[in-house]
């Protein structure tokens, strides 16, 4: 099997477009039917339907695709549960393009900063 690309978006007010974001994962390799999206839900809130459903989808060695970090997480306390289940279960991070691999040393410095 190979790996997965799983896309999320998430715009904070239900005035917001996703197009940008959804046009971005897609340019970025991820296929339609793997993007999740949050609308009109803060980053505060981790009671987050979208997010719950693509951190669900993706397995080991697959990687969760991001336009931006804070369209993941908008505290720290967010973000450093995000990086510990990420690195848990061996799953990528992709912002903006740029893969970070928690087995692997620079990846692991980033997954370390944003869980400080």
């Amino acid at each position: 099997m190979s790996a997965l690309l799983v896309g999320y978006a998430r715009c904070s007010t239900d005035q917001q477009d996703l197009t940008a974001q959804r046009d971005a994962l897609l340019g970025l390799g991820v296929a339609a039917e793997h993007i999740y999206v949050d609308h009109g839900l803060t980053g505060t809130n981790r009671e987050r339907p979208g997010l719950r459903e693509a951190l669900a989808a993706c397995r080991a060695g697959d990687t969760l695709v991001v336009t931006k970090l804070d369209r993941l997480a908008r505290s720290l306390p967010d973000a450093r549960a995000i990086a510990d289940e990420l690195t848990t279960r061996e799953i990528s991070l992709s912002l903006g393009g740029s893969v970070y691999d928690p087995t692997d040393a620079v990846g692991r410095l980033l997954f370390n900063v944003l869980a400080m």
